[in-house]
């Protein structure tokens, strides 16, 4: 494999059903050489956690405003609950997974973005040597997208909830990673016409947004595959829901949704 065996997958909830092939395909890529790592997301239950505790849910541009209260729920639900599911679910299928946050071991350094956001952080530097030495010691990180507060230069004790899909972005440009691949549950971006496009240059993704045409959660997305490819990474939107849509990617080349990026040429 002369190329980087690096592969950077976000999931989310809403493509993890009870017939998903994605872990399968982690395992099967890890068995073959390549080096997955996995960032996952969880604003679902994070939601559904805060409805069964009465607490409000409030977005500002289309990030979770995080109070007090809300940040332990978030720590619960992304470090502990959906991050150790994840890693029992791999290992089961065979695959050697460890699970982890941004908070462990500096791996993500943040600042606050926004006061009007709370505990919301903004990404300063990835560690990307801690999970080169994972994967040199045999594992699929998982990671959880929280981070800790980096202030006066040294590390405060405070977590900060993240975007997941901007980790996905920045972790990919850490690692140098050769893919980004994104698992949705639509059929990738779509264009001013509203079908999906196969590939955009970043210029045109870029424009997209401006235009207003890639909004909500998909801008997110969009803006970290822009982010990799800043350092090489060749970056994919797909289709999750369909069966092994990311050994299609990986291993033949075909996406079922859009590529992002300077070429279309399959791993």
């Amino acid at each position: 494999m002369s190329e980087s065996p690096i592969i950077v997958v976000k999931i989310g909830g809403s493509t993890l059903g009870s017939h998903d092939t994605t872990l399968e395909d982690l395992v099967a890529l890890q068995r073959e050489g390549w080096r997955p790592a996995v960032v996952h997301g969880g604003g679902a239950t994070i939601s559904e956690w805060l409805d069964s505790r009465d607490a409000p849910t409030r977005f500002v541009r289309g990030l979770r405003a995080t109070d007090a209260e809300s940040l332990r729920v978030v720590v619960a639900v992304l470090a502990g609950l959906i991050n150790k599911e994840l890693v029992a679910a791999i290992s089961a299928l065979g695959g050697r997974a460890i699970g982890l946050s941004g908070a462990d071991g500096g791996l993500i350094r943040v600042r606050q973005l926004d006061p009007e956001l709370g505990y919301v952080g903004q990404i300063e530097r990835v560690d990307g040597d801690m999970l080169m030495r994972l994967f040199e010691a045999g594992y699929l990180p998982v990671i959880a997208p929280l981070g800790i507060l980096w202030e006066n230069q040294r590390l405060q004790n405070q977590i900060l909830n993240i975007n997941a899909d901007t980790v996905a972005g920045e972790v990919a440009f850490a690692l140098a990673a050769r893919w980004l691949v994104f698992l949705t549950d639509v059929a990738g971006v779509s264009g001013s016409d509203g079908s999906s496009v196969a590939h955009l240059s970043g210029q045109d993704a870029a424009a997209l947004i401006d235009q207003g045409t890639v909004s909500g959660g998909m801008i997110p997305k969009v803006e970290a595959c822009l982010r990799a490819c800043e350092g090489a990474t060749r970056t994919a939107i797909i289709d999750g829901r369909q069966p092994h849509a990311l050994l299609a990617a990986v291993q033949q080349g075909r996406f079922l949704g859009t590529t992002i990026g300077p070429g279309e040429e399959g791993s």
